[in-house]
């Protein structure tokens, strides 16, 4: 699937990684992207084209399949992270708001334009994840839960949806700076550099891409006597 072309669609573009994928989508060729936002004033991205889609209101995912009928590339970007561990006081609330925006949204989004796809040729759907789909801290215990969830989504999807030609890619990375890192002390990698990442991945027909040396670290513990996860 290349970029050239098609149409996209990114969730959560008015800021961060999204923002940045929408850049680097209108930068590939894309003959459009659509860069979603609950509040579509607030996007500023050169060359997109802003549409307002809160990605946990049933009724703005509906209309936006309405009004993106020739979409080829879905990007599931909208996220959320409140800090804290599963057994803190917040952590029933925390996880309820994690897991409404980090994976049932991907999961309506993708149910809702799969068919759109499939008709326009098979397309691609692209969901960001995270190194900590693998991993848990005590500052992101329900966090970590949701981002594992919407892994399983991806590789659920991936299984399912190859029949009528839908690539899926599963994005993931360490610490960026953006805004809801604003707080962490680690080092943090660019948005751009990420995105870039992203959208070379796609193009090179791979299923996974490990963005930074974060990730690639986790991952690549999993074969080592103590993976990361079990920290």
């Amino acid at each position: 699937m290349n970029f050239k072309d098609s149409v996209v669609l990114v969730t959560g573009a008015n800021r961060g990684l999204g923002k940045a994928l929408a850049e680097a989508a209108v930068k590939a060729g894309a003959r459009t992207v659509y860069a979603a936002a609950r509040k579509p004033e607030t996007v500023d991205v050169a060359g997109a084209t802003p549409i307002k889609l809160d990605v946990t209101n049933a009724a703005d995912i509906a209309a936006v399949v309405q009004a993106i009928p020739d979409l080829t590339i879905l990007i599931n970007n909208a996220g959320i992270h409140v800090v804290g561990g599963v057994t803190g006081p917040e952590a029933l609330s925390a996880a309820r708001a994690e897991f409404e925006t980090n994976f049932f949204a991907p999961l309506a989004l993708s149910h809702a334009f799969a068919p759109v796809l499939g008709r326009n040729g098979g397309g691609a759907i692209i969901n960001i994840l995270s190194a900590l789909s693998w991993a848990s801290f005590p500052t992101t215990g329900t966090y970590s839960a949701s981002k594992a969830a919407a892994w399983a989504l991806t590789n659920g999807l991936r299984g399912e949806l190859w029949v009528q030609g839908t690539q899926v890619l599963g994005a993931h990375m360490g610490y960026m700076d953006t805004d809801m890192t604003a707080g962490v002390d680690a080092p943090k990698s660019s948005p751009a550099v990420i995105a870039q990442a992203i959208v070379s991945a796609l193009e090179a027909n791979q299923d996974e891409v490990l963005t930074d040396q974060v990730s690639q670290q986790v991952r690549a513990s999993f074969a080592a006597p103590r993976a990361a996860y079990l920290g």
